[in-house]
């Protein structure tokens, strides 16, 4: 996925956030291991910003820090109930079950990697 998501950055160039329900700990410790600061523009942890998924603000607060309209957004996540919320908000969403259907899906959306 975190290739996937790289080239679908380069070719496409997009704007990549993160928005997590994590403790300090192991947020920093995925950002480090996965080296996930090179390829994410920014990220909307609760441990920081002390609101949790599936409360919308915490999609608004990242629409707010991205400044894009909830219409150009993609979401891609594997809680149905955070993608229902999201979706509540006008963004369009991907409830990811594998790689393949969340690439697939991507693809339906105009965003295919060659491949």
């Amino acid at each position: 996925m975190i290739a996937m998501i790289a080239g679908l950055k380069v070719r496409y160039g997009l704007k990549i956030a993160v928005v997590s329900n994590e403790a300090r700990e192991l947020n920093t410790h995925r950002i480090r291991t996965f080296k996930l600061a090179r390829l994410v523009d920014f990220f909307v942890s609760s441990c920081f910003v002390h609101i949790r998924k599936p409360d919308a603000d915490i999609f608004r607060l990242a629409l707010d820090i991205a400044q894009t309209p909830a219409e150009e957004v993609m979401y891609i996540e594997n809680t149905p109930m955070f993608v229902q919320t999201a979706e509540g908000l006008g963004i369009r969403s991907i409830l990811h079950t594998n790689y393949k259907s969340t690439r697939a899906k991507l693809s339906e959306f105009g965003l295919g990697i060659g491949g």
